[in-house]
């Protein structure tokens, strides 16, 4: 059987294709091409990879409508049927031949060689030889956005411009506008053995009924459009003798059923169906409206938004049983779920079960690591076990993950339908990975949970599990495989020779980071969690060979942003000869962490930042801070060098390191570092630290004691200590300070859209709006528009809507709340006591003058 399919889901091994009722089907990496699966058997036999093999992942993107032949129907584990597909040229094409190839056909074909004046194509045709010029390509390459050329293996809608010496030798178009206006005809001698899906017919109406209706095409051709493809603008206003523009969905050659489709995105050859919105699926519909309702298969809905959705029989009630017909006359109202989205169909599939609509989960994508979830014991394997998270959410035990000790027999410890608490090491929703544990010890843990290397500080402690014990130390593993070293001196307070025969595989233990290099992956950890070592402890560190250190902290240079990462700036320093590269962390961009993100956000690779400065270089790399009042301290020599020039009632600036539950950690210029208790971090009482600093938080700390012995410093952020004297002039520098970083800000910004940067940057809290509202959402919050935003995501929420009474089209006057300009997204209160209590607006440049 051929179908007309739309690309789903793009994997390593894979395609998930989009089939016409609702279906998917799987294409193997096996079955694209015969120059691909070529490349891939090389691959395998030299154990390298060959040139001109690229991944599926480079070739091909959701939303591609392809040619497909079902191979095989394979019934799964759990009972489901799968349908495996080819697009193979030479399969899918297996009707056609040399002699019935004619000017203006369309058919697929794949790329099979690149050639010095344009490519070969490998269209399935015995004896033919199809050749596709590069001026007949280009514009499809520039819009594909995927490289200077096509790829092999890259599978194309093709329309023959010119066939050669009977068929033999043909030449190709992939020129949108001439693939866009192609349609079968007579003349192009089409059967029943070589008709293909996703050819554009002129079709005439022979019979309408409530189902559907019944056409004849290309003289002498019947087909099948079913209610789901009908045009939803016309489904009500076909007659017979009709003529009308019509795809080819599927045919099938044994029974010799041919299904189209009226739908307007399959009508011009070479387009896409649309797509639901992302944020769309999974969310619970209070009153979806019946539009029609087919015994046989299922019922329509009209949802909220207007848009179309299917749900099949056995999604319409709990059980046969319990199934009502009555209750799905058309108009009537219900509750239900989007579960999925048929690209084929442009239709959103709903469940009205009461489970599905109370799942937790629903996708993969709804499940994060580090989550304790409850599913059912699906398999027991070598590998581990299966377990049943939710419909079509699966998750793999490894086998040391079965229980806190590895079972010789987990079989009669588990078995199929139990119902088992897990918690989520990885879950990777792209590859539909789910990876969990059922050791007792992670799934109780209180202690945070590690899933990234940035969030590893200094002194954390967490719970991971030994992967490897070996004589230099245990390798400890956390979530979404972050991993770390316990070197042998730090696996207790006691000498061991031989770890191998103290900790085993799978082992639940807890940890302490000692240190961590997020870029290079790199994480130390210790087992002594009351030792002296600590964040400053260095005799951790192999011993390596010293680079050069050939900036000194504190010195100042310029530099030109390289790259940018989640985390902060790679930049080379200007004026050096080597050409050093260096690293400045996000929150080193500004005093203020709300500012470093903005800057961050801003900032693009080949900008140049003036006057940073070096805060250390360890030869191996260079970190360097924007941080102003740590320049200036450093610059005003108000700063310690070393332990021994630390003096109790000292103020010394620096920035938060770690926030711990007991208190907060200050690291200051040239590597000192000081605790604030939790008793001395605040004038206020401090019930949770994170409530009052966050890491890299520029602070003005006052030392209250020092501990030679154990080289300890004790420090007192509270406000009412750390003042110098002339807390105005602190207080106006300052804010000085804060508003020239803020008109930097304006300046990056307006580079971009200019619309849109003029609104940012005009837009202040406390500013009075004329707006007008685009949509009222089902939890009571609003979105609007209006000239004054532009390009801009305007809300405001329930509460802020308060008690007025909106409806899409009203104008009505708003105050600016907050702008969040990394995501462009402005909030707003319709409140009537904050637009009449509105704060007068001060003029952020006036001010800076004021100020300066």
């Amino acid at each position: 059987m051929l179908l007309l399919g739309c690309i789903k889901e793009v994997s390593d091994y894979e395609l998930v294709i989009s089939l016409p009722s609702g279906l998917l089907g799987f294409v193997p990496i096996t079955q694209i091409s015969d120059a691909y699966s070529k490349l891939l058997s090389q691959q395998v036999a030299q154990g390298e990879l060959p040139e001109g093999l690229n991944s599926l992942l480079d070739m091909y993107s959701p939303g591609t409508l392809v040619r497909c032949i079902v191979t095989s129907v394979e019934k799964s584990d759990d009972g489901r049927r799968s349908i495996k597909l080819s697009i193979d040229p030479k399969k899918v094409n297996k009707g056609l031949n040399a002699s019935a190839l004619a000017t203006g056909m369309l058919l697929s074909g794949s790329v099979s060689s690149v050639e010095d004046h344009g490519y070969l194509i490998d269209i399935g045709v015995s004896g033919t030889h199809a050749f596709l010029p590069h001026e007949k390509a280009k514009n499809y390459i520039k819009a594909l956005k995927r490289g200077p050329d096509l790829k092999i293996g890259q599978n194309l809608t093709c329309v023959i411009v010119e066939v050669k010496n009977g068929g033999r030798v043909v030449h190709l178009s992939i020129d949108r506008s001439e693939v866009a206006a192609s349609l079968a005809t007579e003349k192009q001698n089409w059967a029943l053995s070589n008709l293909l899906p996703g050819l554009v017919v002129k079709a005439r109406v022979q019979k309408v009924t409530p189902f559907g209706m019944k056409l004849t095409f290309l003289s002498y051709f019947t087909g099948i459009v079913d209610f789901m493809h009908m045009d939803p603008e016309k489904s009500m206003n076909y007659s017979p003798d009709q003529v009308v523009k019509a795809c080819i969905l599927s045919v099938h050659s044994g029974s010799k059923a041919v299904r189209l489709t009226l739908r307007p995105a399959f009508l011009h050859p070479g387009g896409s169906p649309n797509q639901l919105s992302s944020d769309r699926l999974g969310a619970v519909v209070e009153e979806s409206t019946v539009k029609a309702f087919y015994k046989q298969f299922g019922a329509l809905f009209e949802l909220d938004d207007g848009t179309l959705a299917f749900a099949r029989l056995k999604h319409l009630s709990k059980n046969r049983k319990s199934f009502k017909p009555g209750a799905f006359k058309a108009g009537c109202k219900h509750k239900c779920r989007i579960i999925d989205y048929s690209l084929m169909d442009e239709m959103c599939v709903v469940s009205l079960k009461h489970q599905i609509i109370e799942a937790q989960f629903l996708q993969y994508q709804d499940i994060h690591t580090g989550d304790v979830v409850q599913g059912k014991v699906f398999s027991l394997k070598p590998i581990g076990m299966q377990v049943k998270v939710a419909d079509g959410i699966k998750g793999l035990v490894p086998s040391i993950h079965l229980a806190d000790v590895i079972l010789k027999q987990p079989e009669k410890k588990y078995n199929v339908g139990d119902e088992v608490k897990c918690r989520v090491l990885e879950c990777n929703p792209a590859g539909k990975k789910l990876i969990l544990t059922l050791k007792k010890s992670l799934i109780q843990s209180k202690l945070p949970v590690l899933t990234n290397y940035e969030d590893a500080k200094p002194g954390l402690i967490t719970h991971g599990f030994v992967v490897c014990a070996r004589e230099f130390g245990c390798i400890v593993k956390f979530y979404n495989d972050v991993k770390g070293l316990v070197p042998k001196n730090e696996l207790s307070s006691e000498p061991i020779s031989c770890p191998d025969k103290v900790f085993y595989e799978g082992q639940v233990v807890k940890v302490m980071v000692l240190k961590c290099e997020p870029p290079q992956e790199r994480l130390l950890l210790s087992f002594r969690l009351s030792s002296k070592s600590g964040p400053e402890d260095k005799r951790d560190c192999p011993s390596k060979e010293k680079q050069e250190v050939k900036y000194q902290i504190g010195e100042i240079v310029d530099v030109k942003v390289l790259k940018k990462k989640d985390n902060g700036l790679e930049v080379s320093i200007l004026e050096d000869e080597d050409n050093m590269v260096a690293w400045i962390p996000m929150q080193h961009l500004s005093d203020f962490v709300a500012t470093s993100k903005l800057l961050w956000h801003c900032l693009q690779e080949g900008d140049v930042l003036p006057r940073v400065m070096c805060l250390s270089d360890k030869g191996e790399h260079i970190i360097l801070s924007r941080k102003s009042a740590v320049i200036s301290a450093v610059q005003e020599e108000q700063v310690v060098r070393s332990f021994s020039e630390i003096q109790p009632g000292m103020l010394l600036t620096g920035y938060v390191r770690n926030v711990m539950p007991f208190g907060v950690f200050v690291e200051f210029p040239f590597g000192v570092t000081g605790l604030a208790p939790k008793v001395s971090m605040s004038d206020k009482f401090v019930t949770d630290t994170k409530d009052h600093f966050v890491v890299g938080q520029t602070v003005i700390a006052k030392v209250m004691s020092t501990d030679e012995e154990k080289q300890r410093v004790l420090l007192n952020l509270k406000v009412s200590e750390c003042s110098s004297g002339d807390s105005a002039a602190e207080s106006f520098a300052l804010l000085n300070q804060y508003f020239k970083e803020l008109k930097e800000i304006r300046d990056l910004l307006k580079r971009g859209e200019p619309s849109m940067a003029q609104s940012l940057c005009e837009l202040v809290p406390g500013k009075e709006l004329q707006l007008v509202v685009q949509d009222v959402r089902e939890d009571g919050s609003a979105r609007l528009s209006g000239s004054c935003v532009t390009g801009l995501t305007v809300t405001a929420t329930r509460y802020h809507v308060g008690e007025k009474n909106i409806v899409p089209g009203k104008k009505t006057k708003a105050l600016v709340l907050h702008v969040d300009v990394p995501t462009s997204e402005v909030y707003v209160s319709l409140r009537e006591e904050l637009l009449k209590q509105r704060p007068k607006q001060v003029c952020v440049q006036c001010l800076d003058l004021c100020v300066s």
